[in-house]
C-alpha cells in the first residue's frame, strides 16, 4: 500500500459518502494516463465500493490499486480485452443481475474509446441495465487542449491507423481532404511508419504528444514533413505511446458551401439562426463562420 495516498481516499470516501452509486450498474471509470495524481476523488470511491473489476489487463490494474491503497480479492478481478470482451459479456451481465457493481478498467484513460470496454458497455445497456461514466483523463482530449487547434467543425477521431500499407495511405488521403482536425494514436514500433506515411502533407500542422502526463512528457507542433526529422534528432523521442492531433488544412478553411444552400433554407424554416448554423455545421463538417454568412444572407432574404 502507499500511504501517500491513503488522506486521498478517505477524502474520496467522505466526499461522496452521500452520493448514489447504484447496484446493478456497469462504471465506466476513466484511469490516469500516467501521472497517478490525475485520479478522481469520484473514480477511487468508484474503484472502492465496486464488487467487481473488469479489466483490460488485471496485473496493470492491481499495481494501479495498490498504488491508491485500495485492495480486492482475487475473485474479483475479470479480464476483458479485445480478445474476449464478447464471451465475458454474459457473465458480467450474470453479476449486474445478482446486484453487483461491476467496474471496467483499460491499462490507461477512458476505456471504450480505443480501448475495451464499448462491446460491453453496449450489451449492458441492452440487457436493461444502466452504464454510469465515471469521467477523467482522455489522452486525445490532453493533447486536443495544448495543441493550439481553433474549431473549425470539430475533430474526428481515427485512433490507430491500419497495419497495411494500402490502407494506411488510403485513409490518410481521405484525413488530409478533410476540413476537420483528426486524431490519432500511434504505438512506439510503428512512429516512424507513421512519421513516413503522413510526410506527403508537406506544410500542414501537425501536434505530436509522447509521454503524456509523465516525467519526460514532450509535446510539439511541426509540418507533417518535419516529424521524420524531429524523431531522428533525439533517439528518446521514439520511447512511449503516441498521440498525433493533424490540424485542420489552412486552405481547407475556405470552401465552397454554395452546395449546402437546400440545407441552409430548409433549417431555417423551422429554426432560429443560431440553431440553423449549429446544425448545419455538425451535419456538413463546413467552417461555421462561412455557414454563419450563408445563414444570415438567407435570413435578410426571408425578412426583405
Amino acid at each position: 500500500m502507499n500511504s501517500s495516498y491513503t488522506n486521498v481516499l478517505n477524502a474520496a470516501k467522505d466526499a461522496l459518502s452521500h452520493q448514489d452509486f447504484p447496484l446493478s450498474c456497469l462504471y465506466m471509470v476513466a484511469t490516469p494516463i500516467g501521472n497517478l495524481a490525475d485520479i478522481t476523488l469520484r473514480a477511487l470511491n468508484t474503484l472502492f465500493i465496486c464488487d467487481f473489476l473488469a479489466c483490460e489487463d488485471t496485473r496493470e490494474s492491481k499495481h494501479l490499486l495498490t498504488n491508491y491503497g485500495i485492495d480486492k480479492p482475487s475473485s474479483s478481478w475479470i479480464a476483458v480485452h479485445q480478445h474476449n470482451e464478447a464471451e465475458q459479456c454474459p457473465k458480467i451481465i450474470s453479476l449486474l443481475s445478482e446486484g453487483n457493481r461491476v467496474a471496467v478498467l483499460c491499462d490507461a484513460g477512458t476505456p471504450g474509446i480505443s480501448d475495451p470496454g464499448a462491446w460491453l458497455a453496449r450489451a449492458v445497456s441492452d440487457a436493461g441495465f444502466r452504464v454510469i461514466p465515471i469521467p477523467g483523463v482522455s489522452s486525445v482530449t490532453t493533447l486536443l487542449s495544448a495543441s493550439g487547434v481553433v474549431g473549425h467543425g470539430g475533430f474526428d477521431f481515427v485512433g490507430f491507423l491500419p497495419t497495411k500499407a494500402s490502407e494506411r495511405t488510403s485513409l490518410l488521403k481521405l484525413i488530409d481532404s478533410q476540413p476537420k482536425a483528426t486524431v490519432l494514436l500511434e504505438a512506439p514500433h510503428r512512429i516512424d511508419t507513421l512519421a513516413s506515411s503522413i510526410s506527403f502533407m508537406a506544410n500542414r500542422k501537425v501536434t505530436i504528444g509522447r509521454e503524456l502526463t509523465k516525467q519526460f512528457e514532450e509535446i510539439a507542433t511541426l509540418e507533417a514533413s518535419q516529424i521524420s526529422n524531429w524523431l531522428k534528432a533525439d533517439g528518446n523521442r521514439k520511447r512511449g505511446e503516441f498521440v498525433i492531433v493533424i490540424h485542420p488544412s489552412e486552405a481547407k478553411h475556405t470552401v465552397d458551401t454554395s452546395s449546402h444552400e437546400p440545407l441552409i433554407k430548409t433549417l431555417l424554416e423551422e429554426l432560429s439562426l443560431k440553431t440553423t448554423v449549429k446544425l448545419a455545421q455538425q451535419l456538413t463538417g463546413a467552417p461555421k463562420n462561412e455557414l454563419y454568412a450563408l445563414a444570415l444572407k438567407f435570413s435578410k432574404h426571408e425578412n426583405s
